[in-house]
């Protein structure tokens, strides 16, 4: 009996020896293997001055075409050479020495002196971002009182491209959090959380085991952007040119899968460097006006108008009316874009002339309250929930209202505003069989630990049957191929859908609309009845040109045949 006990004790004794060797090991393993590089960099940073900003902080990455990644936004690190100006003594052999490694022009000989003569001063920075073999060639020139500190930075290889995208990292109080773009929607898993320069290692071994192995999976994480940078890249071309050459306010474009919400390029000009930005610049620069503001669009919107008669089968392409140029409802006159009356004319010349009388008509025959439903159901009562900050809400109370004079303005793109992320989501559902989607930017976040999280496209609500999708497509085919500047962009092999929109501004005093400033917008798709593409552009008071057909139909068409040409998309025609 004695002898089982005794057995039973050396039994319980080893496994009890063996759990604890498990957690050492685990523990081991943590700190050399998962965490060895954070570990390292804490051992820099006993080295480094006092409040040096040393950070870590996950990736993001632009997506090719072809499946590959190019950073957007990583991590860099290098060297500061600072001078400690109490120990400093030879202060001409410290200036000479460091002309010679980095260049007069970088290292400013007042500038270095003045510095140099702050005797009560043991710390004043002249220079920045060395490299790893500048920092060791300093240390050889064995100079008192000249010396090379540890740093990091945040460093965005593409400079301005997708900068109001990417956003960007600043501090905030005393510490640097992403202020913007991706950088502040993704703050919880892009962040790292920092620790002590001076942990124990016993401690760190032995503290919070419970915690450790009880613990879920770190949420730290680079991210994959549905951003395909050679497109981005020649969008941001196209909006600058559009931009200066007709001397905008702003222009901005997006391009989207109409099916599966993944945005492949997004932009405004004008834009910002992103590893040069400064505060002290007009902080619009950095608004993302795509998300955060709104516009009454014009009649672009008149497309959805038309789909909205088709689908509640109140009008058909061969339906008929009167233009007479204007139409009077609840005391007041709306007038087409130059008020000239067409006679009896069917509805595909409503989208070929943008007619607003035609498309008030159509309003009126789907009523009030159908017409607000379906503008509802097209979410522009709604935020698309896109994963970027600051999404405003669209201004569409108009619709709320009891009178027809709302709706009918409402039916040509006037008296709501809305973000140009709304319209393209609203949009994409004439072209993609009737379905509401998720405009997104990232596809995938890459945990450091666990699997990775792939964001799947989301199929929302129907709002339109697959017929009406069908049929509106063909209707702005026709619109490109007939109307158009005369039918002068249609593209023999390829189907390709659009509609043009001029909208006039309202005026800041809310006094009406001015007369001589307008926002410009376009939309088209393609492969017009399978589509891949859907582009969205605008340009917010262009000078010299009233009509967005003058201003825009020229870079959607160079979009266009850019996109055709880059993914290899085949003849539909």
């Amino acid at each position: 009996m004695k002898s089982d006990n005794f057995s039973f004790r050396i039994k319980l004794l080893f496994f009890c020896v063996l759990a604890v060797a498990g957690v050492l090991v685990y523990r081991l393993y943590n700190v050399q293997i998962v965490s060895g590089d954070e570990f390292r960099e804490l051992a820099d940073r006993q080295y480094t001055r006092p409040n040096t900003n040393l950070f870590e902080r996950g990736s993001i990455y632009f997506s090719t075409k072809d499946g590959a990644r190019l950073l957007a936004a990583h991590q860099d690190s290098g060297f500061t050479v600072a001078i400690n100006p109490s120990a400093l003594t030879e202060v001409e052999l410290a200036y000479t020495k460091l002309v010679e490694l980095f260049g007069g022009e970088v290292i400013d000989r007042e500038d270095f002196f003045q510095k140099a003569s702050k005797k009560d001063d043991p710390y004043e920075e002249v220079y920045k971002r060395a490299s790893l073999d500048g920092a060791k060639k300093i240390g050889e020139f064995d100079i008192t009182g000249l010396q090379t500190f540890r740093e990091q930075w945040r460093y965005y290889p593409a400079n301005s491209m997708a900068a109001h995208t990417i956003g960007f990292i600043a501090f905030k109080g005393d510490d640097l959090e992403g202020r913007y773009g991706l950088e502040r929607q993704y703050e919880g898993v892009l962040s790292r959380e920092s620790k002590s320069a001076y942990i124990n290692f016993f401690a760190e071994i032995f503290s919070n085991i419970k915690e450790t192995l009880g613990s879920q999976t770190t949420r730290e994480a680079d991210i994959v952007t549905t951003i395909e940078p050679t497109v981005q890249s020649f969008l941001e071309t196209e909006l600058q040119g559009i931009n200066q050459k007709f001397d905008s306010k702003h222009t901005g474009g997006i391009i989207i899968n109409p099916k599966t919400g993944e945005i492949y390029a997004m932009g405004v000009y004008p834009t910002f460097n992103i590893n040069e930005f400064r505060f002290e610049e007009d902080a619009s620069i950095f608004t993302n006006s795509l998300v955060e503001d709104v516009y009454e669009m014009g009649s672009i919107i008149k497309a959805l108008t038309v789909a909205i008669g088709l689908d509640a089968d109140v009008i058909l392409p061969t339906t008929t009316y009167e233009d007479k140029g204007f139409l009077e409802l609840d005391g007041y006159k709306i007038s087409n874009y130059d008020g000239v009356a067409r006679g009896v004319v069917d509805m595909q010349e409503v989208l070929n002339q943008s007619l607003n009388t035609g498309v008030a008509f159509i309003a009126n025959k789907v009523g009030n309250k159908n017409f607000r439903e379906y503008m509802f159901k097209l979410g522009l009562n709604e935020k698309t929930g896109i994963d970027l900050p600051n999404e405003a809400a669209n201004l569409v109370e108009n619709l709320k209202s009891s009178r027809r004079i709302e709706h009918a303005t409402a039916s040509y793109g006037q008296g709501i505003a809305l973000t140009p992320v709304a319209t393209i989501r609203a949009l994409s559902a004439l072209a993609n069989g009737g379905f509401l989607i998720e405009p997104h930017i990232v596809k995938q976040v890459e945990y450091e630990v666990g699997s990775p999280y792939i964001v799947e496209p989301v199929q929302g609500r129907r709002v339109f049957r697959a017929e009406t999708s069908e049929e509106i497509s063909r209707m702005l085919v026709r619109v490109v191929d007939e109307a158009l500047l005369g039918g002068s962009v249609s593209l023999p092999q390829n189907a390709v859908a659009a509609k043009t929109g001029t909208a006039q501004i309202a005026r800041t005093d809310g006094g009406g609309y001015y007369t001589d400033r307008y926002l410009h917008t376009f939309f088209g798709y393609f492969p017009a009845y399978e589509p891949k593409f859907l582009i969205l552009l605008y340009t917010y008071d262009p000078k010299g040109e009233i009509y967005a057909s003058h201003t825009l139909t020229a870079p959607f068409s160079t979009l266009t045949k850019h996109l055709i040409n880059y993914y290899e998309v085949e003849p539909d025609r």
